[in-house]
C-alpha cells in the first residue's frame, strides 16, 4: 500500500484540518484507526507538526473535497510529476551549526520518550557520539540543568519519516513498562501545559463555585474538634443512669 510521506504529520494535519473519519484517515496514510484517535485525544503523535498533504502535491483539493461528502470514500494519492532521485548520504549526518546548540535536547526528547532507541540509532539520527548519549542519559552532562526534552523534528534536526523508520525497527525492543511509563509522562507533560496557561475569569469563577459547592462545615468541624461519637455518649448515659437504679433498690445486707 502507497502511503504519503510522513504519514503521522499528514495524519495530524488531515484530523486538524478536515471533516474525514478515523477510518479514512487511516486507510489514506497507513495507520490505524485507534491511532488517529488517539491523535485526536492528543495521546499520539505530540509534538508532531502537521504537514499539508495539497501542498506538497499529494493530494489535490477536489479529491480531499469529495471524501468529505462521501463517509465511504477512500483519498488517493496524487501521482507524481517526476522521480526526484535523492543524493545518497556518506558518512555521519551533518548538522548545522545554527542547529548544534539543539542536540542536547533532541537526544533527551528520544531517551525518554522513545527508550526503545539504541545509543547507534540516535547517534545517527542526531549526528552525535554516543559519549554524550551516555553522558546525557547519566545526566552526567555538563550542561543537564538547561537541557529540555525538544522534538527533533520540530528543531530541524532530523525529518519525522527518518524518526519513523528508527521508532518501527526498534518497535519489538517496546516492553508493556515503556508504553505505561510513556503514556503517564505524556499525561504529566500535558496536565504541566495546561496548568501554565492563565485561567479566564469565567474559569476561575467556575472553580470558585465548585470549591464552595464541595464545602462541608461540618466535616471541618471534625477536623478542628475532633470527630463525636453520638453512639458512645448514649451508652455512657444509659449505663450512668443503669448503676444509679441500682443504687437506689439494692437490698440492704442483714
Amino acid at each position: 500500500m502507497v502511503t504519503p510521506l510522513l504519514p503521522k504529520a499528514t495524519a495530524v494535519w488531515l484530523v486538524d484540518n478536515t471533516a474525514l473519519s478515523f477510518a479514512q484517515i487511516g486507510d489514506f496514510c497507513g495507520l490505524h484507526s485507534l491511532e488517529i484517535q488517539g491523535i485526536a485525544d492528543g495521546e499520539v503523535a505530540v509534538g508532531i507538526v502537521g504537514q499539508d498533504p495539497i501542498a506538497n502535491g499529494q493530494l489535490t483539493r477536489e479529491e480531499l473535497d469529495r471524501c468529505q461528502n462521501d463517509p465511504t470514500g477512500r483519498l488517493e494519492l496524487s501521482k507524481p510529476a517526476g522521480d526526484v532521485p535523492q543524493p545518497r548520504r556518506r558518512g555521519g549526518r551533518y548538522t548545522p551549526v545554527s542547529r548544534r546548540g539543539d542536540r542536547p535536547d533532541a537526544i533527551s526528547w528520544l531517551v525518554k520518550f522513545h527508550p526503545e532507541l539504541t545509543d547507534a540509532q540516535i547517534s545517527k539520527l542526531i549526528g552525535t557520539t554516543k559519549t554524550t548519549i551516555t553522558a546525557i542519559r547519566d545526566k552526567s552532562h555538563w550542561n543537564t540543568q538547561n537541557i529540555r526534552p525538544r522534538d527533533p523534528v520540530s528543531v530541524g534536526i532530523c525529518t519525522q519519516l527518518e524518526l519513523d523508520e528508527a521508532v518501527k525497527k526498534s518497535a519489538h525492543r517496546r516492553t508493556d513498562e515503556d508504553r505505561g511509563k510513556l503514556m503517564e509522562e505524556v499525561a504529566a507533560a500535558v496536565a504541566a501545559e495546561a496548568a501554565a496557561v492563565p485561567l479566564t475569569p469565567y474559569e476561575r469563577k467556575k472553580q470558585q463555585a465548585q470549591k464552595e459547592e464541595a464545602y462541608d462545615p461540618m466535616a471541618e468541624a471534625e477536623a478542628v474538634f475532633g470527630k463525636t461519637d453520638t453512639n458512645t455518649d448514649k451508652q455512657d448515659e444509659a449505663a450512668k443512669i443503669a448503676k444509679s437504679f441500682d443504687d437506689i433498690f439494692k437490698p440492704s445486707s442483714s
